[in-house]
């Protein structure tokens, strides 16, 4: 079943007298429960496509079908409450409030949504305990290490049973014993039959995929079947024998 398709997707920006395409043509389609990384070089086009899928932003040419709703022409507003219902973000710099606890920072798209406190409360503990955390939903971001930070933006990401997870360079602030936890746990949210969609530069992050979409000035250069993707688990035991060497 497809829950994303886009068809001959432009971005066009102009800047005073520059214009530029950062998306000339593209055409994909991702099916429920996929696992799909976006790659490219920088300019290729991969953060803008991943902002008008992730409906942060409209595109200036073609159509978007997002959970058979045709959102390319949809007003701010409506964006907006798409948003807050089919899509989880995680972004390389968390996004987290400094000075609310873990457990109110993945409550707060239930606030959107028009959850009571008792029901944000629960539902948020849920996911929390979920990615591991829930012994430290009242910790501040600060008192996180930034693999526990990631997870907490993860767990604010799913709070809403989004119909996609969107993933913006997930692991980009992580080292590398960390970036094997979060793929890990992106594995086990996959495994649940969620759908993830992830952007990096890393080639080796975008080995855990199942399916990679690579761009290039503004087209899809290849879209592939990954044959075998990373084991996170085999990946983190390999790091440990390392270290304990």
């Amino acid at each position: 079943m497809k829950i994303i398709e886009t068809k001959d997707i432009a971005k066009r920006y102009i800047m005073g007298t520059e214009v530029v395409d950062a998306l000339k043509s593209v055409s994909i389609s991702i099916n429920k429960g996929e696992y799909v990384a976006f790659m490219g070089p920088s300019g290729s086009g991969k953060s803008t496509l991943m902002n008008i899928i992730g409906c942060l932003d409209s595109p200036t040419g073609g159509t978007y079908i997002l959970n058979d709703k045709d959102v390319s022409d949809m007003t701010e507003n409506e964006l907006a409450e798409i948003r807050n219902k089919e899509i989880g973000f995680v972004f390389q710099t968390f996004n987290l409030l400094p000075r609310i606890s873990s457990l109110d920072n993945v409550a707060l798209p239930l606030i959107y949504a028009g959850f009571g406190k008792s029901a944000r409360t629960e539902r948020a503990q849920k996911v929390l305990e979920s990615v591991g955390l829930g012994e430290r939903s009242l910790h501040r971001p600060n008192e996180l290490s930034g693999g526990q930070r990631q997870r907490v933006a993860v767990a604010r990401a799913l709070v809403n049973n989004p119909s996609i997870l969107l993933a913006d360079e997930p692991t980009g602030n992580l080292d590398t014993k960390t970036s094997y936890e979060i793929m890990e746990l992106f594995e086990e949210i996959h495994s649940k039959g969620n759908t993830i969609i992830m952007v990096t530069h890393e080639e080796d992050i975008a080995q855990y995929a199942h399916r990679i979409i690579r761009l290039r000035d503004g087209l899809v250069e290849s879209d592939v079947q990954n044959p075998n993707p990373t084991n996170p688990r085999e990946m983190a035991r390999k790091l440990a024998a390392e270290q304990s060497e």
